[in-house]
């Protein structure tokens, strides 16, 4: 009997539906292990392959960059040709990326390398909770599929360093990417035969947007690399703000053209629907958050109060538990709560804590470990909720796209929060960041940048939350209409 689930009779639990779950988990435990595993390894390959800061910055940057920008035009070929076909495809090139670093022998072949694997992770990343949701036809087994994929890909990135200093101690740095190999192989091995073939009735057939697609690649590109020259180059660079400019206008230009395209790449009716424009906006809203959090206590754990990267690596421990720790009561939140107010209690939740690191942060670890916890729990929530109402809100023959859009926005928004900390710590803090032993008026300086950033992120993310809350207000916790827009 095969093992391939077929659309008109749908799983009625996790185990009936095992083999394609281990597929579509192992892809996004791809994602998640290769960023965090990969970091640790960065200065021994700089050391290796003689390459400079700015090399080594391109190494990480060059996969980003190149899996945003990619992923909006994937999602649409994936509702065009089937998203199974594309995942198989993606993974296999996948595979074949993670191999060549084998044969790495300078930085620019492990950047043209890195490329590589952004653009097979832009085919298969976004698919993974697209697959996910199809899978099922009840929301409360959608929920449970997504809690259990995302919390393979958190434990990922919890063991991604402690793993990466294991085998570099063993192993050269080309092990790191190597073992993506067989989680490739495993992805593609659940994915085939766990998950039937895409039903035609749930595809569309519109010619490709390609111009759409050049437009909105550009602009995202410019989007990520935007947050990365105002952090570099600072404020008072004309590029970062020509990379700015250059980004409005080409968002502008895409807007354009797909309101006026016979077959649009994307759909721009899409975000009329109140549970697909307010999924977006609660996962910009943490993605903001989180992003800007992340990068203020790592610089003032280590900068601010001298910690070693060791002993920062355990103070950021208290989030790593909680998001690894918080997946089994996930469900039971959305069974007594509904995805929508799921969605606005965990992206709050992200807010506030954000909040309270801003204000009190100064006064010692203990404040900076509950805003972790409270960020972390919140963080849990709205990953997985948001998605799903987004996806509830999407025509069938959509879900792809859907996908590549959360996952632009949590790239997008993610740039822009380091980029806001990153500008308003060049604006107030005079000297060089990075040097120890700060006098008393640059520790001055960076606690009022990290409040001062810390309360604008807060304020841009409570914003995104109310008005993703009245959007979707009376259809929160009811299911749109799935016909095609």
């Amino acid at each position: 009997m095969s093992n391939a689930v077929q659309t008109n009779n749908s799983p009625r639990s996790l185990r009936e539906a095992w083999v394609a779950l281990t597929g579509l988990s192992a892809v996004f435990l791809f994602e998640m292990l290769d960023n965090s595993i990969l970091n640790v390894a960065l200065p021994t390959i700089g050391q290796d392959l003689h390459a400079s800061t700015i090399t080594l910055q391109w190494v990480t940057n060059a996969y980003a960059v190149v899996f945003g920008g990619l992923m909006l035009l994937f999602g649409a070929i994936a509702d065009r040709f089937g998203r199974r076909r594309i995942m198989l495809v993606g993974l296999v090139l996948l595979g074949i990326a993670s191999l060549a670093t084998a044969f790495v022998f300078t930085s620019g072949e492990l950047i043209a390398v890195r490329v590589a694997m952004g653009g097979a992770a832009a085919m298969t990343t976004p698919g993974s909770m697209a697959l996910a949701f199809r899978l099922f036809e009840e929301d409360s087994l959608r929920v449970r599929a997504t809690t259990l994929i995302s919390t393979v890909g958190l434990v990922g990135l919890a063991i991604g360093p402690v793993v990466g200093g294991f085998m570099l101690a063993i192993a050269p740095w080309q092990a790191l990417l190597l073992v993506n190999v067989p989680i490739s192989v495993l992805a593609i091995v659940g994915v085939r035969f766990g998950i039937a073939e895409d039903d035609a009735e749930e595809l569309h057939r519109d010619p490709v947007d390609f111009l759409g697609a050049v437009l909105s690649t550009v602009t995202i590109v410019l989007a990520l690399l935007a947050p990365t020259l105002f952090v570099n180059k600072g404020a008072a660079s004309w590029i970062s703000w020509a990379a700015i400019a250059a980004t409005v206008a080409g968002a502008i230009l895409f807007f354009i053209r797909e309101s006026l395209a016979r077959y649009p790449l994307l759909d721009l009716k899409i975000f009329a629907r109140p549970l697909v424009s307010s999924g977006l906006a609660y996962k910009a809203s943490s993605g903001l958050a989180i992003a800007g959090l992340g990068y203020m206590v790592t610089l003032q754990l280590q900068l601010d109060w001298g910690w070693s990267p060791g002993l920062a690596a355990i103070g950021m421990l208290p989030q790593v538990i909680v998001l690894v720790a918080a997946g089994p009561f996930i469900n039971p939140i959305v069974h007594k709560v509904g995805l929508g107010r799921a969605a606005w209690l965990g992206t709050g939740a992200v807010v506030f804590g954000l909040a309270i690191y801003s204000l009190l942060s100064s006064f010692g670890y203990v404040w900076v470990a509950i805003s972790l916890v409270i960020v972390a729990a919140g963080m849990r929530v709205v990953g997985v909720v948001a998605a799903i109402n987004v996806f509830r809100g999407l025509p069938k023959n959509r879900t792809s796209i859907g996908a590549a859009l959360i996952d632009t926005s949590s790239q997008i928004t993610t740039a822009v929060g380091i980029s806001v900390v990153g500008t308003v710590l060049a604006v107030l803090f005079n000297g060089d960041i990075a040097k120890a032993n700060w006098s008393t008026q640059q520790v001055a300086q960076f606690r009022e940048a990290v409040t001062i950033a810390g309360l604008s992120l807060t304020a841009v993310s409570a914003v995104l939350v109310v008005w993703a809350m009245v959007c979707s207000r009376g259809v929160v916790n009811a299911k749109e209409s799935t016909s095609d827009p």
